[in-house]
């Protein structure tokens, strides 16, 4: 039997690639740290445009470079992203870039700086991107169905609130949408630890709770444990989580799990940045528990709209895909309001109930499928962190 969710539609814009997006960026992206000058140069000369920079690109090699070509071509296949302009110091690394790009169908056009030198690239560059702004602008929104929704989620700057309110509001999202056939992803492998037996109980089945677990214990041997000092102080948790309540990795890890939900399974897990290809349904992604950059892998995976519960109050923002604030916490919503989208802090005050909360947060996440602003937005968070795994060449 239908539900109630079965019948909501979004107002997107449908690629070539049968993708939906809900924005329509037309990207300049540099393809290494020595390019951003001339990306942002382009971006500067071409209003309705977007520069990227970012701080690597330069002698990776190995798992380190496949993820930087990875996040690069995922981010302007990304389908909030109308057409790309490529820039690079040379050709070779631009033009794959480009041609991945490409595969989505959408507008790519490659540059490269090398036996160019800058001002022609930025000129070349700048005509291109000219050109695909008037392309972007023409391009109409449509009536999609919520299935093709791809929403991801991090939460950040987490406190008691967040474990009773904002992170079980976006698990009743999810435990409403998944069956609908929405794609679905959480990630963020270190902040689990504590509760790993339960997210490996989460899974579809045995085998693929076996796969989340070597994969975590994985991160866990070769990342923090190769690496720490006496402990994780102040970085897990952090010292935010700390005034807020949460005295433990256990107690931070507990909360960020009702983020699925009570009703939903994961059914694969991804490697950073790395699109999901077994079909609708929720996915774990490895990634850092760093906000900028677990949202930079999640949309260059390919997901268009990401839902941040927070309780102390995160900032984070991202270039291409709008990101939705989710609070319970009444202190943060007096002092850092202008930062919140959905405030589930009457769940707290019981004036709320987490599916009231949850259908709340839907009724935002249609509303900026269909073109509303986030507050990160409007204020202006672009923030793209790339992820590095170990030291160039």
């Amino acid at each position: 039997m239908a539900s109630q969710y079965s019948n909501l539609t979004i107002m997107a814009y449908r690629r070539d690639n049968g993708r939906v997006g809900v924005r329509n960026h037309v990207v300049i992206l540099p393809v290494d740290d020595i390019s951003n000058a001339a990306c942002e140069a382009v971006a500067n000369n071409i209003k309705g445009t977007l520069a990227l920079p970012h701080a690597y690109g330069r002698l990776q090699f190995g798992e380190d470079l496949d993820l930087h070509f990875r996040t690069m071509i995922g981010t302007g296949a990304n389908p909030n992203v109308a057409a790309v302009v490529v820039i690079g110091i040379e050709p070779g690394w631009t033009q794959k870039i480009a041609d991945g790009i490409a595969e989505t169908g959408k507008p790519v056009a490659a540059f490269s700086i090398e036996q160019n030198g800058d001002l022609k690239t930025i000129m070349d560059a700048s005509r291109a991107a000219k050109g695909f702004v008037h392309y972007a602008s023409e391009l109409q929104r449509v009536e999609c169905p919520i299935s093709d929704l791809w929403v991801s989620t991090k939460c950040g700057e987490s406190d008691t609130t967040t474990g009773l309110g904002s992170c079980p509001t976006v698990g009743n999202m999810y435990d409403k949408l998944l069956p609908e056939g929405i794609y679905g992803c959480f990630g963020e492998t270190s902040e689990i630890t504590g509760a790993e037996h339960i997210c490996k109980a989460r899974a579809i089945n045995e085998e693929v709770g076996e796969r989340w677990y070597k994969m975590w214990k994985a991160y866990q041997d070769d990342v923090i444990f190769a690496h720490q000092t006496d402990d994780l102080s102040e970085s897990q948790p952090t010292k935010g989580n700390i005034e807020g309540g949460l005295t433990t990795i256990e107690e931070k890890a507990l909360g960020n799990l009702e983020k699925i939900g009570r009703e939903s399974r994961y059914i694969d897990i991804l490697e950073p940045a790395e699109a999901p290809v077994a079909g609708k349904g929720l996915y774990f992604m490895d990634t850092s528990s760093a906000a900028a950059e677990c949202v930079t892998l999640m949309a260059a995976a390919g997901y268009v709209v990401h839902t941040f519960p927070t309780g102390q109050g995160n900032v984070i923002g991202n270039p291409i895909v709008p990101v939705i604030k989710i609070s319970a916490n009444p202190r943060t919503i007096r002092t850092m309001g202008e930062h919140v989208d959905v405030d589930v802090s009457g769940i707290l005050r019981r004036e709320m109930t987490i599916d009231e909360a949850g259908d709340a947060l839907i009724d935002m996440i249609v509303r900026t499928s269909n073109g509303r602003s986030t507050a990160a937005e409007a204020l202006g968070h672009r923030e793209f962190v790339m992820t590095k795994l170990y030291r160039s060449a």
